[in-house]
């Protein structure tokens, strides 16, 4: 390489990690709009946690099938990346397989990154083919219609090309090593188990088209590595990145124990101290709640915005909701998909106007997300258990209720009729205490 070539590298990687530093800056502010929430606790069962489920992936495999393609994707990804290290060394310092003097131990890693490679092409295949041929009911919902859909596809042709590239770039490079008296910087390092049958592609082109050919498979393939990098903050793959901190940050309390409300505990207790007095003036360092419940994505606690960037939308949760399967409107997939597109709206005002966010006269509640679907709900936890990262749309769909329930009175009459029982009967039925063993009578 010249060093016309390694400055051409130097600004095309600092580009590429610009942007992308860029994108995770905002996707950091977006999350931290936030309320504050504590889940530092128990670091051990945290750690725990995300080294079984992010990195163990111990709740994909619960799906066998799509479990063992997607860890070979994802070894395979995080494996043959290894690789960047030695482009990035290369393109900046001009060298050729900077880490050929490991010997064997080099021999064993290109070898195993060429086999891994052709191992995602094989679970790429696997996977368009469910989502494209057999069209499982999952991936054929109405709330993946449009760019969801097509998002996913996009990410199996990025990996299909960067394989490939991987591929013919080996296969161009060992051609070159082999030129009877060597050729050009093309030293023997390496060993080519797949990339060997595609090497006699190149015969009886000229030695100087194939180094040709093979700097620009180097160049598409880390090209293609830069733009994949940056495409992820735009993509349901974004969870590559966020699975490790959202299983960290996850919910460690028993599934199906709720949190209560500070403001509405604080009360109760104080009804239920006979010493309290009802008419003292409330202390002032006690600052009234601004909203109960939550109608927009401020109104979430950090981590359920962080689960929304998270979702890989696989549906998992919506094809186990009891809810949906008997043809009600809610998916949970749904949930957070919502979630996620209306903070990245809130996230675009927040650019167009200089760091403040201007009331826009939307919200997630209604304009989002439809008061049918919450009810729809039947607090199971289903879609919790079966979410292979520990996302929650339970939490979202329980704080949005207690906004209609709490702040608009707007739950279902039967479910008014119950709360108004309980108030005035101390019972859900409409009977007075007095009469309540009348039955016993008859």
């Amino acid at each position: 390489m010249s060093y016309l070539d390694n400055i051409v590298f130097a600004i095309l990687l600092g580009l590429g990690f610009g942007y992308f530093y860029l994108n995770i800056k905002k996707l950091v502010r977006n999350i931290n709009l936030g309320i504050a929430v504590d889940r530092n606790d128990n670091p051990k069962a945290r750690w725990s946690n995300m080294a079984m489920i992010a990195l163990g992936q111990s709740k994909m495999v619960k799906r066998p099938v799509a479990g063992f393609f997607h860890i070979i994707v994802y070894v395979g990804f995080v494996i043959i990346n290894i690789e960047l290290l030695e482009i990035i060394i290369d393109g900046l310092f001009g060298t050729h397989r900077i880490f050929a003097f490991l010997g064997s131990i080099y021999d064993l890693l290109i070898a195993s990154f060429e086999i891994l490679a052709v191992l995602v092409l094989v679970a790429v295949f696997v996977f368009w083919t469910r989502r494209n041929i057999i069209q499982l009911k999952r991936f054929t919902s109405s709330d993946l219609n449009g760019s969801p859909k097509n998002d996913a596809n996009y990410i199996l042709y990025f990996e299909v090309v960067l394989m490939t590239l991987f591929l013919l770039m080996n296969a161009s490079d060992l051609h070159l090593q082999n030129v009877p008296g060597g050729f050009s910087h093309f030293i023997k390092a390496g060993s080519f188990p797949i990339s060997q049958f595609i090497e006699p592609l190149f015969n009886g082109l000229s030695n100087e088209l194939v180094m040709l050919l093979s700097e620009l498979f180097w160049w598409l393939h880390i090209i293609g590595i830069l733009v994949f990098m940056n495409y992820l903050y735009f993509s349901k793959h974004l969870h590559i990145l966020l699975a490790f901190p959202n299983t960290y940050f996850a919910n460690l309390n028993p599934e199906g124990q709720f949190d209560n409300l500070a403001s509405v505990t604080n009360e109760v207790k104080l009804m239920m101290d006979p010493n309290a007095d009802p008419f003292a003036a409330a202390p002032e360092t006690a600052a009234a709640p601004v909203k109960f419940g939550a109608s927009d994505v401020q109104d979430l606690n950090w981590v359920q915005l962080l689960n929304a960037y998270t979702c890989t939308e696989c549906g998992r949760c919506t094809s186990s909701c009891p809810a949906n399967q008997t043809g009600k409107k809610l998916s949970p997939r749904k949930i957070m998909m919502d979630t996620r597109d209306r903070l990245e709206e809130v996230g675009k005002n927040i650019d167009a106007n200089k760091g403040v966010f201007i009331p826009d006269n939307k919200s997630l509640l209604n304009d989002y997300i439809t008061p049918e679907e919450l009810w729809a709900c039947t607090s199971c936890n289903a879609c919790v258990e079966e979410c292979p990262v520990s996302i929650s749309p339970l939490s979202i769909i329980m704080d949005m209720r207690r906004y209609l329930v709490m702040e608009q009175s707007a739950a279902p009459m039967a479910l008014n009729s119950m709360m108004s029982n309980i108030e005035n009967n101390g019972a859900p039925w409409q009977y007075s205490q007095q009469d309540r063993l009348n039955w016993k009578n008859e």
